[in-house]
């Protein structure tokens, strides 16, 4: 199996600060980021997603059940070849206010994407193989089962749902099995749901859903990420309340970026972690978002990246129970040992 070696090719954070002005250009990305998820660290804004399928860049926000949001304030300039730029509003738009600082989380898909019929409903697809990564836009889907074509070539281990028309967001998760889903921005723990995902697991060209949230014409976007080695890892692991000597979670890489959720119980906090917003130098990383909440960055030691996974050094319930059941999404930011034989390193 192939090693991704650059995994910052296919995924990567950027920091910036807000400047207030009109369409600026953020740049320093590295690809053309056909997923751009963006947040304020420093204030209250929502979390904001905009991908290269859904061409009106009209923001959806993980924390809320909107529809897109297609004000003003809720669009995005572009995307480009390097970064995005932001829409072109008097003071920045919310996603480039003066002295505010902000994280972006960007993934290589493959563009604007094109017609798939692999399903029992066509499907626009943007698929990146070689990163396990795809977009999926679907449109006046019915109120019964249907499936759809992610364009992965394997089967994928986590799809992020959502109703372009409002709604939650469902989440499949291999390892909670097809009979469940998981949503945001709820805490709760896992839901027994024979219906979101037909209690049928996604193929290697299918993912099988079920329409009618809200309406019986609604469209719906999935992102889709497959395994791949050295690059990303979906999957689950067992709190063990220590801080001192907490869970050790192997990735088989250096990570870049971790999503965490509590499944067994409810009232825990979805976390994200990521390698750019903590700098101590060491392997801490103490910056925490909270994908379900507006909050600003929250601060404390609570995970150490090393070269081959993390590390929890926290008792907090959130991410470290004993005997607590969790699951994880995880991007690289290097490989544990490249297909050249380098070895990753802790900071």
């Amino acid at each position: 199996m192939a090693i991704i070696d650059k995994p910052t090719d296919y995924f990567n954070t950027k920091l910036y600060t807000g400047d207030g002005s009109t369409s600026r250009s953020i740049t320093g990305v590295g690809f053309q980021p056909d997923l751009l998820w963006a947040k304020s660290r420093s204030y209250t804004y929502y979390h904001a997603l905009w991908d290269a399928v859904r061409t009106n860049k009209s923001a959806l926000y993980s924390n809320a059940t909107n529809a897109e949001d297609t004000s003003t304030g809720g669009t995005l300039g572009s995307l480009d070849s390097d970064g995005f730029t932001t829409a072109n509003v008097s003071g920045g738009g919310f996603i480039n206010i003066n002295a505010v600082t902000y994280t972006s989380w960007n993934w290589k898909a493959n563009g604007a994407g094109s017609a798939n019929t692999d399903g029992s409903i066509s499907s626009t697809v943007s698929a990146n193989t070689t990163s396990g990564f795809s977009i999926v836009t679907v449109a006046n889907v019915g109120s019964g089962n249907f499936t759809f074509g992610h364009g992965l070539g394997v089967a994928p281990s986590w799809v992020l749902a959502k109703s372009r028309d409002g709604g939650k967001w469902n989440n499949y998760f291999k390892s909670l099995g097809a009979g469940y889903t998981i949503q945001l921005p709820e805490t709760g723990a896992k839901i027994v749901n024979n219906t979101m995902w037909q209690n049928t697991s996604p193929t290697s060209s299918v993912v099988y859903s079920h329409g009618g949230q809200l309406d019986a014409n609604e469209s719906y976007v999935f992102y889709c990420f497959a395994e791949k080695t050295g690059y990303s890892k979906f999957s689950s692991y067992i709190g063990n309340g220590s801080a001192s000597d907490g869970t050790f979670v192997y990735t088989g890489f250096k990570p870049a970026w971790v999503m965490i959720k509590k499944t067994d119980s409810a009232g825990n906090f979805w976390h994200i972690y990521d390698n750019k917003r903590s700098t101590s130098g060491s392997n801490v990383v103490d910056d925490v978002l909270y994908p379900h909440r507006s909050d600003a960055e929250y601060s404390e030691a609570r995970l150490d990246f090393v070269s081959n996974g993390f590390k929890i050094r926290t008792t907090n319930g959130d991410i470290n129970t004993s005997g607590g059941n969790y699951i994880f999404m995880c991007f690289a930011e290097n490989p544990f040992v490249s297909s050249t034989g380098v070895p990753a390193t802790a900071r």
